[in-house]
């Protein structure tokens, strides 16, 4: 398993904007030395051969540089504005955890990264342009590609302003979270769960727990307040294994900390010492906010925060929620079918050497449905459409705490449905499609 520091690192460099365009900025400066050091050597009458190259004297080398990197910086600048009204769009109608997703926007970086990169060229290329007698020089091949430069910038143009249009559309962010969970449950949760063969974490049991655990165990405390980003479990197994230690994690990804909590607890305390700590500290990656590193939850939140946002009485949006509620359904029937892996992780002899907090089923359900239940309870189309998705979800399903947290949420949501909407018929309805999700529970 990869360092969690570097999948850190590389999350935090994949959502930032200096980055990419820092990366284009540098292979313009390389291509600017390249094609200089090709006019430099190629012959005056090898130039004249190639009709397709840039043939004016050193005015109009300066005049068609200068010119391009001019319109370079203006439309950086227009399309950084653009950008900066879409995360200002983002964050008020949406909420402010989608700006990540919207930072880790690929096309948007290379976007500004070609305008910036084009306009760094055109300075490389124009400081060689000399037209002093008897030491004229013009790059003719540099100043050919700083034109086809300009023109792929147009294109690149073109292309920002319809991406920053449909960007900022309520479905293409939606969908593109939606394909943010599938990727995180691979990533999280890579074995597929056969329906005979179920690797359950409620299978396990603690007979391999040492007696006095607890009294006998070394508390690893956090040094520093924020949320737990990433847990590095491999170097846990390896920290537990060399060691003969056996390492109980208190907490899981997304998970805010405090100075002086418990982080983990280690047995036999007797073994532990000052540079087991550190290493053990380094295990564990904290940061100022919550990422989709590990935490599974993070994402789910995000849709539950644009359907939430969707149901309040400013903006009173339901088809909005509910389509919320669709990509939600697809990313738990997604989930089911996954093998959830057990918190007990044995070394190569079998012994007991990690027990890890492990995210279920049940969690990631609660997460779902919990706040969209509450703030759609007086809206029909909404209640329906929560227990269409249980019903959708339920035959995805083949552990018994799954199917129970599905039944769960659907008495929740019919109760709440009677006593917050005053229609008879409505009341029916929704009374209707509750026993359609329960005989989809069990039927199973």
């Amino acid at each position: 398993m990869e360092s969690a520091q570097l999948s850190k690192w590389w999350d935090s460099l994949h959502s930032s904007f200096w980055f990419v365009p820092s990366l284009m900025v540098g292979l313009a400066i390389g291509l600017s030395l390249l094609t200089i050091g090709i006019d430099h050597r190629i012959e005056a009458d090898i130039i004249s051969d190639m009709t397709w190259l840039y043939s004016l004297g050193p005015s109009g080398s300066r005049a068609v540089l200068s010119a391009i990197a001019g319109s370079m910086m203006s439309v950086a600048t227009t399309a950084f504005s653009i950008t900066i009204v879409a995360l200002q769009l983002a964050s008020s109608q949406f909420g402010p955890r989608l700006l990540r997703n919207f930072m880790q926007d690929t096309g948007n970086q290379v976007v500004l990264g070609t305008f910036i990169s084009t306009f760094v060229y055109c300075l490389m290329v124009l400081r060689t342009v000399n037209e002093s007698e008897g030491q004229e020089f013009v790059p003719h091949v540099a100043v050919t590609c700083a034109i086809g430069l300009a023109i792929a910038s147009i294109g690149v143009l073109i292309y920002f302003l319809h991406h920053a249009a449909s960007s900022i559309q309520v479905d293409n962010i939606i969908k593109a979270v939606g394909e943010d969970l599938e990727q995180a449950i691979q990533r999280l949760f890579p074995k597929t769960t056969e329906h005979s063969v179920l690797s359950q974490a409620e299978e396990a049991t603690e007979i391999d727990i040492p007696t006095g655990f607890y009294s006998h165990s070394y508390p690893i405390y956090a040094k520093s307040d924020g949320y737990l980003q990433a847990i590095d479990d491999g170097q846990l197994m390896q920290i537990a294994t060399k060691n003969n230690l056996i390492i109980q994690v208190q907490l899981r990804a997304g998970r805010f900390v405090v100075r002086g909590s418990e982080l983990a607890r280690v047995f036999p305390k007797c073994k532990v010492n000052k540079p087991l700590t550190s290493q053990l500290d380094g295990a564990f990656v904290l940061g100022s906010k919550r990422t989709n590193q590990q935490d599974l939850e993070f994402s789910i939140n995000q849709l539950v925060e644009i359907a939430v946002r969707a149901l309040s009485p400013g903006i009173n949006d339901p088809f909005t929620a509910v389509r919320c509620i669709d990509q939600i359904s697809a990313t738990l029937c997604y989930l089911a079918r996954r093998d959830i892996p057990s918190p007990y992780h044995y070394d190569n002899q079998d012994r007991l050497r990690l027990l890890m907090t492990s995210l279920a089923f049940v969690d990631v359900t609660d997460a779902a449905f919990n706040q969209i239940r509450q703030n759609g309870r007086s809206s029909v189309a909404v209640t329906i459409r929560l227990l269409e998705a249980i019903a959708v979800i339920a035959p995805f399903t083949y552990r018994p705490a799954d199917r129970a947290a599905l039944r769960r949420q659907a008495q929740m949501i019919e109760r709440g449905s009677q006593e917050a909407i005053a229609e008879e018929l409505d009341r029916q309805d929704i009374q209707a499609q509750y026993l359609d999700a329960i005989r989809a529970i069990e039927q199973i």
